[in-house]
């Protein structure tokens, strides 16, 4: 570990800057594929497929909240792969006025090449570590996750 990246960082800033390295560095890593494929997809692009592949048709306010984007950004974000034939804006069944969100059959073949690309990241990452170690960190991390999110 590059000790000087968590140098400024306080004993209770370290968790916080260095899951932000981790996080930046898995960016980095996943970007580097996508453009290694020649797929011109940011890594919030990237999330935007695997949301939609993962959980299924969405609306647009749904989506934005799972990847962290205003509005007015996933509109850019849609506008951009729906123009690559990768996801389509459909009416919802029941709320006619509402949109729901879909991967096209191109979506959905772009997404199966991508989780191979997402599967040699999050290996990479963890490589340093044997299963039980990764099992643990997992653990740990869904830990913090879980209290971060309990609010009493």
């Amino acid at each position: 570990m590059n000790s000087e990246s968590l140098a400024f960082a306080t004993p209770r800033e370290s968790l916080g800057i260095l899951l932000g390295l981790v996080r930046a560095e898995i960016v980095r890593a996943m970007e580097a594929e996508l453009a290694a494929k020649g797929l011109n997809l940011s890594f919030t692009q990237f999330l935007i497929l695997k949301r939609l592949a993962r959980l299924g048709p969405m609306s647009a306010s749904e989506l934005a909240r799972s990847v962290e984007l205003d509005g007015g950004a996933m509109t850019r974000q849609l506008d951009h792969l729906e123009g690559k034939g990768y996801l389509r804006r459909r009416r919802h069944e029941q709320d006619r006025r509402a949109l729901r969100i879909e991967l096209t059959a191109a979506g959905t073949t772009l997404w199966q090449e991508l989780t191979d690309c997402n599967d040699r990241v999050l290996r990479a990452a963890q490589r340093s570590l044997d299963e039980a170690e990764q099992a643990r960190l997992h653990d740990y991390l869904e830990r913090v996750l879980h209290a971060l999110r309990d609010k009493h």
